[in-house]
């Protein structure tokens, strides 16, 4: 049987940085990939002859110590073009727009409102980035490094001043509704800022659990929480974590599924000693790693036979399910959006943050949302790859689709929603049916299904105050490595979360090589 210094399972990007980051330090790596390619939900497929998307069509706040430390810009990655406007669309045409710290069309007091606004969130912001990279403890943990973080944030707390401090520590917890009622008026603008907070989630304007924590995580980085598209796609930064951990002497396999986690047992208690694939083959190593989410993990690969009922249970009771699907459209020309030049940015369809809350209403109780709210940004703008030339992708993040829809998902179910997903956008591009070449649209149970992701959920299990920091994913296995010996986590399940960043598989490799 082969034998490796650490086998990770999955090649998405997490997997791919915790590997390169092992591997320069000194180890035998072995990554096993179930797709043909690396990426997951940030690789690229063609959808039509000629068009490639993304599950993940932007970048935010992926880490500039990873980009550094990697040398993904010597591997062709430039991962801040110009960032990207958002749009807060008016179906009269009348947009807000929000972008390199102002925002037009919303009244004078609201503009006035946001310079705070923004100058508050992003010192919180920057109280907060270093602990996304870094292993928070246990809570009661002893010893000095573990009380040194815990005294880093505490100080970091306490150096925004007093008034600063205060607020900080009466809005994290908020719902999104009130913060959004205290400072604006414009209801276009307040569903806008809202959706940073919740979308990816299973969160809507009035829950309060975590929706500005994901704000401020997301306005960590260089980029503040602007959207950008870099000059060659998702692609671009899937192909260069590959190339460094290639070059770092990571072997890759790909069309290589996981069937099993080998746990060997004796007097001293079990062990994770290899994997086993689908194909029967079996492979040793001196400890896994696995950048597949918790229940993945834990329920299917390892199997509850090897685990202790209470730690079984709490991997049971995390919440994945998915409200996020997608909708890719081949365009022949660009559609026109009255009231826009040119329909390139980030472009949200939320009229109000009732709306957001009506629809999210519709998706707890299992419906798809009446009248859904989406992102909206065209990618072959930024990525002439993405089309052929004179043509277009439109890719749409459609929030509050269920992973479990009542009654089920069939092609009559998914043709309606994706349907009225079109209308929607129409109610702002007008023109858009009459580009239309052809119309991709994947649910959250399309999601797992294709990317290997229970319930289809962005972040593995849901970015919330009790699945957050030193209890994420939960209690036993949330510095990475977890109740086997030999296992561990590097994917979005772990700290900090998910979306595109690098900081989980980061974290878990440090945790790792000590």
């Amino acid at each position: 049987m082969s034998q490796y210094d650490s086998i990770i399972i999955g090649a998405g990007h997490n997997g791919l940085v915790c590997a390169a980051y092992l591997a320069r330090g000194g180890q035998r790596v072995l990554v096993l990939e179930a797709e043909p390619s690396p990426g997951g939900l940030a690789s690229s497929y063609e959808f039509h002859p000629g068009f490639h998307v993304s599950p993940a069509h932007s970048l935010s706040h992926f880490s500039e110590r990873v980009t550094g430390e990697l040398g993904l810009r010597g591997h062709g990655f430039e991962p801040l073009s110009s960032p990207l406007r958002t749009v807060a669309l008016g179906e009269d045409g009348r947009h807000v727009t929000i972008g390199d710290g102002r925002i037009a069309g919303a009244g004078e007091n609201d503009e006035e409102a946001y310079g705070e606004y923004l100058r508050r969130l992003q010192r919180y912001a920057k109280a907060l980035a270093p602990f996304w990279h870094k292993t928070m403890p246990r809570i009661g943990a002893a010893g000095l490094a573990n009380s040194m973080t815990f005294a880093h944030i505490g100080l970091n707390i306490r150096r925004m001043g007093k008034q600063d401090m205060q607020e900080f520590l009466r809005i994290v917890s908020l719902p999104t509704r009130d913060l959004m009622d205290e400072l604006f008026a414009s209801d276009v603008l307040k569903a806008a800022l809202s959706w940073d907070g919740l979308v990816g989630g299973k969160m809507a304007p009035r829950s309060p659990n975590g929706a500005v924590l994901a704000m401020l995580y997301r306005m960590a980085g260089e980029s503040n929480g602007e959207h950008s598209l870099p000059a060659s796609g998702m692609q671009g930064l899937v192909a260069a974590l590959e190339a460094a951990a290639k070059q770092a002497g990571t072997e890759i396999r790909y069309g290589a599924r996981v069937e099993r986690i080998l746990i060997d047992g004796n007097e001293d208690g079990l062990t994770a000693t290899g994997v086993r694939l689908a194909d029967g083959t079996e492979l040793g190593a001196a400890r896994i790693v696995s950048a597949a989410d918790p229940q993945r993990t834990f329920l299917d690969l390892v199997g509850v036979d090897n685990l202790e009922i209470g730690f079984t249970n709490r991997i049971r009771r995390l919440r994945c399910e998915g409200y996020v699907a997608k909708l890719h459209l081949a365009l022949n020309a660009l559609p026109e959006f009255p009231g826009l030049d040119r329909p390139d940015g980030r472009m949200i369809i939320a009229p109000t943050m009732d709306a957001i809350e009506f629809a999210f209403d519709d998706a707890k109780y299992g419906d798809c949302p009446a009248h859904p709210v989406m992102e909206i940004v065209i990618p072959s703008l930024h990525d002439p790859s993405a089309a052929p030339d004179g043509r277009h992708v439109l890719s749409a993040h459609v929030m509050y689709v269920p992973h479990k829809l009542r009654g089920g998902w069939s092609e009559e179910a998914r043709a309606r929603i994706r349907e009225r997903s079109i209308d929607t956008i129409a109610r702002y591009a007008p023109d858009i049916r009459e580009h239309i070449l052809h119309a991709d649209f994947l649910t959250p149970a399309d999601i797992e299904a294709r990317f290997n992701v229970t319930g289809g959920h962005w972040h593995h299990t849901e970015f919330a105050m009790d699945q957050l920091l030193m209890m994420r994913p939960t209690y036993g296995a949330a510095q990475y490595a977890t109740p086997v010996p030999g296992l561990f986590l590097c994917g979005a399940g772990c700290h900090p979360g998910g979306d595109l960043t690098g900081a989980p598989g980061r974290n878990a490799a440090r945790e790792i090589l000590g």
